[in-house]
């Protein structure tokens, strides 16, 4: 690399109204703000109804959008998009193909689903600016089985779906509940057709013989004290590494980005399994991390001198304004991370521009009033910038704020090109 780079990440992108009428000029400066970056980035958190149809597949989170919502997208700056997330699936395979044709005629490098799972593993790549950029998206649930793109095998036909890294949750308990929770199931006349029936359309979770329990549908496990575990599947991770460490070997920038709804109780925590995973994917030679999932901002970490972006929030929301669980005032404020890097591709600094979605005295879900991101100013940018900086100093990152932005300055640890 010759020239300098940059490369912007937001939150994610739950879009379902096209916002090019939109005339706000607070919203003119955040577009400006991401049209600097060389890659410009964000998930697309839906699926597309086209010319392949789809149904609804799930219950009250569902959601899609028409195909004018990604021109949208490329109006405001964005040219590499992350599909793999809860609400790919949404119309099923047929909106899995819809959106993968829409994608794919604008331009955009993008990567998460596919007509299959060799397909939907793939990393995108395209030159944007003056770097090739290699994205890898997976998505780590929970969710069903069917939602994953599958290969052909002799019994069955392929899948169209989204790209998985496959991950199990137990829940740890101490001895003497774990032993209640035997003893209640053998009152109960468990059976292993029961649990079958009741897993139906997914097959029984598997436990280990000893010290793990299948309580119809959730595995308990034999702990010290009580928590939630997320166990990622050391085969899938495997896949996904080896990808990114191809890439990087190419001297691309590569971005690995991971969705999930694997929550902590305070959901703007990060889970340690999704630490330890992102330190893994730089190590293979990721050049940035991030993640979405908690429609919060959480905190970031620079490791071996590589951003990693544990959750981004929301950059765009358009839900529905009975969803009142999303009222929150944290779950409309975020942030956009411009990542700097100087000629030789060492990162040397990340500007951040608080953002709140509407106005403070919109009607949440308001399909006008909220629609599109603006500056945060006054005491909620400083509240945004201090609750980010707070979180992120846990992690080792200092973030100077500066009136109504930041900036992390970043002691050079390794390059990429």
């Amino acid at each position: 690399m010759k020239d300098p780079y940059c490369a912007v990440v937001t939150g994610q992108s739950l879009i379902r109204h096209d916002i090019r009428h939109v005339q706000d000029e607070r919203f003119a400066e955040v577009k400006r703000f991401l049209q600097q970056g060389d890659v410009v980035f964000t998930n697309f958190e839906s699926t597309i109804l086209g010319k392949h149809g789809g149904w609804p597949t799930k219950g009250r989170y569902f959601g899609y959008s028409s195909a004018e919502v990604l021109d949208a997208l490329q109006d405001i700056g964005f040219n590499a998009l992350a599909l793999a997330n809860n609400h790919a699936f949404d119309l099923g395979a047929g909106g899995v193909l819809s959106t993968l044709e829409e994608v794919q005629e604008r331009g955009f490098l993008h990567a998460g689903i596919g007509v299959d799972e060799t397909d939907a593993r793939e990393l995108g790549r395209r030159r944007l600016g003056t770097s090739d950029v290699a994205l890898l998206a997976i998505d780590a649930g929970p969710g069903p089985s069917s939602m994953y793109a599958e290969n052909h095998t002799a019994f069955r036909p392929s899948r169209p779906g989204v790209n998985r890294l496959k991950t199990v949750r137990k829940i740890g308990v101490p001895d003497g509940h774990f032993r209640r929770l035997a003893r209640l199931g053998g009152h109960l006349q468990s059976s292993p057709f029961e649990l079958t029936n009741y897993a139906q359309p997914e097959d029984p979770p598997e436990v280990a013989s000893d010290g793990e329990l299948n309580f119809y549908g959730t595995v308990f496990t034999q702990a010290a004290n009580f928590g939630r575990m997320v166990e990622v599947d050391q085969a899938s991770a495997s896949i996904h590494l080896s990808a990114i460490g191809q890439a990087s070997a190419r001297g691309d920038f590569v971005i690995a980005y991971l969705h999930h709804h694997h929550w902590e109780p305070g959901w703007q925590d990060v889970p340690r399994w999704v630490q330890t995973f992102a330190r893994t994917c730089i190590d293979a030679g990721a050049d940035v991390f991030v993640s979405h999932g908690a429609p919060v901002l959480q905190a970031m970490e620079v490791y071996n001198g590589s951003p990693i972006f544990y959750g981004l929030g929301n950059f765009l929301f358009h839900v529905h304004p009975d969803e009142v669980e999303w009222d929150p005032p944290e779950v409309w404020q975020s942030i956009v991370a411009a990542c700097r890097y100087d000629a030789s591709g060492t990162l040397e600094g990340i500007d951040l521009l608080p953002v709140v979605i509407g106005d403070l005295n919109d009607r949440i879900g308001s399909e006008r009033g909220r629609l599109v991101p603006v500056p945060a100013t006054g005491h909620v940018a400083r509240d945004v910038l201090e609750g980010f900086a707070s979180r992120s100093r846990a992690f080792g990152t200092g973030i100077e704020i500066s009136g109504y932005s930041g900036r992390i300055v970043v002691p050079p640890a390794r390059k990429f090109g």
